[in-house]
């Protein structure tokens, strides 16, 4: 090459060396490190959504069962109705199916489930709110 050769590629090489940018090397483990985060992070979000279905769902019991008790007081029974317990003032979330199964004079039993997912949890008169038991 001439002296215009060896001046061009000189330009060539210059530009190369200036123009920074990331190695295929650092944008691997930049990747890899996200992935480590994101397969921390969803487990941990997708239990706290579940946990607050279930909370929803727990809540909802607790104020029916206010609403029966209040519903005792002014029957002498239990209602096996949950639009009586709306009268009472049990106002329901839209997003939990709450069922009365069993209801009497003495006692009462109702079932409650996120209809997102989550646990289905059990409010008796006697035993008060558990996990999954059947009334």
């Amino acid at each position: 090459m001439g002296e215009g050769g060896d001046k061009m590629l000189s330009i060539i090489n210059k530009r190369t060396r200036s123009e920074g940018g990331f190695t295929l090397i650092e944008l691997l483990v930049v990747i890899i490190i996200i992935a480590i985060l994101a397969a921390i992070a969803i487990p941990m979000y997708l239990s706290q959504r579940q946990k607050g279905w279930e909370s929803n769902a727990k809540s909802d019991l607790r104020n029916a069962a206010v609403a029966q008790e209040s519903y005792f007081t002014d029957n002498d029974e239990y209602s096996g109705d949950t639009a009586d317990l709306e009268v009472e003032g049990w106002n329901p979330s839209t997003d939990v199916t709450l069922t009365i199964e069993a209801a009497d004079a003495t006692s009462y039993c109702m079932q409650a489930v996120h209809n997102s997912g989550g646990d289905t949890w059990t409010f008796d008169s006697a035993d008060g709110l558990t996990n999954g038991a059947n009334c």
